[in-house]
């Protein structure tokens, strides 16, 4: 095995990168080259480390740093890409990134890998001198669409008051769109109020903007808008890599929310996955099991996400390798107090922030 590390000659190309970690089991948009071009952008420094046996790339890890007042922050997003039984390939890539984190004076170094809950994760884990956290910063639940069946076939399972809707919203008028970067000034005003209504953070414009940019050459970003009579009732932004599509940004007005436009929006979404050779639509994040996670007041959203009749995922979660337990306890303990004040701040679940 060897790690090939950044500035190596040989070190993969993005095209290379991107189309080991697409078909690789374990790997996820988050790991994609693009996405830690956009991070870079808004004050993330993106470091890949790649492992190969000499056939090809076996394991790989990009690796998000962000300075703080002396010290940083290291975070591999639903990562490191890697076959947790693939020893050699672990053996190679762990110390190469623990040894990248600690370069850079990290207080500690957070994975989030793409690997269901179970305890052999936390276990492997901790075989690597890696400890759970409750810190997490990807949703840990979801919903997964199976696209693989037929169109009909994805509207049979849906739940019927969700496909009714779906036809309702044609039947009203509501005509969905692919946007353009032109449309992007009025997807982030319905970002805006979306925001205000259900109380989450919202990006700048020129997120939205390079989100949508970084991965529109290949088509695998697209913008797609809802509109009745030429008024934009709801937006959302959805990305494909390899075989799955996820839906990452999503808003909508206060006005025409009868018409039900959401639902035609997330079918469109999924029609244009399908078509483009996706197998499975995540629909990103819903309120987590535990009643004091950071997505507990998403109960509204997914009783929304649940009605497309998908399967709900749940993931290991995050485990972090501490290198100074003095400051990461004060970093956890004011990201706590953080995220407890963002959860009060937040509106109590309604069947309206469903269609959000």
């Amino acid at each position: 095995m060897r790690v090939h590390w950044p500035g190596d000659p040989d070190f993969p190309s993005p095209a290379a990168w991107d189309e080991f970690a697409s078909a690789h089991p374990h790997g996820h948009l988050l790991q994609s080259w693009a996405w830690g071009d956009l991070k870079a952008r808004f004050g993330w420094q993106p470091l890949r480390l790649a492992v190969s046996d000499g056939s090809g790339l076996v394991a790989g890890a990009q690796v998000l740093l962000r300075r703080l007042p002396y010290r940083s922050l290291a975070y591999v997003p639903r990562g490191p890409v890697i076959d947790p039984g693939d020893n050699e390939a672990a053996a190679a890539l762990l110390p190469a990134m623990l040894e990248v984190a600690r370069r850079r004076g990290a207080i500690a170094l957070k994975v989030e890998p793409p690997w269901l809950d179970a305890p052999t994760a936390e276990a492997w884990w901790a075989g690597q001198g890696f400890a759970r956290t409750r810190q997490t910063v990807q949703p840990r639940r979801t919903i997964i669409v199976d696209l693989r069946p037929s169109e009909e076939a994805l509207l049979a399972q849906m739940k019927p008051k969700w496909r009714y809707n779906v036809r309702l919203a044609s039947r009203k008028g509501v005509t969905v769109r692919q946007g353009t970067a032109a449309d992007l000034a009025v997807f982030h005003t319905l970002m805006v109020e979306t925001g205000a209504r259900d109380s989450f953070g919202v990006h700048t414009p020129a997120y939205y903007e390079a989100a949508l940019r970084f991965a529109s050459p290949a088509g695998s970003a697209a913008l797609f808008l809802a509109e009745h009579e030429g008024q934009v009732l709801a937006g959302l932004m959805a990305f494909a890599f390899g075989t799955q599509a996820t839906y990452m940004y999503g808003a909508s007005s206060n006005h025409e929310r009868q018409r039900m436009p959401n639902h035609l929006l997330q079918w469109e979404a999924m029609r244009w996955a399908k078509a483009r050779g996706c197998t499975s639509y995540d629909l990103w994040g819903i309120a987590d099991l535990e009643p004091d996670s950071p997505s507990a007041a998403l109960g509204g959203v997914e009783r929304f996400k649940a009605g497309f009749g998908g399967s709900t995922v749940r993931y290991a979660g995050a485990f972090d390798y501490v290198y100074s337990p003095l400051v990461y306890r004060a970093f956890s303990w004011l990201w706590g107090r953080r995220r407890a004040a963002a959860q009060r701040a937040q509106p109590a679940p309604a069947e309206e922030a469903a269609d959000s």
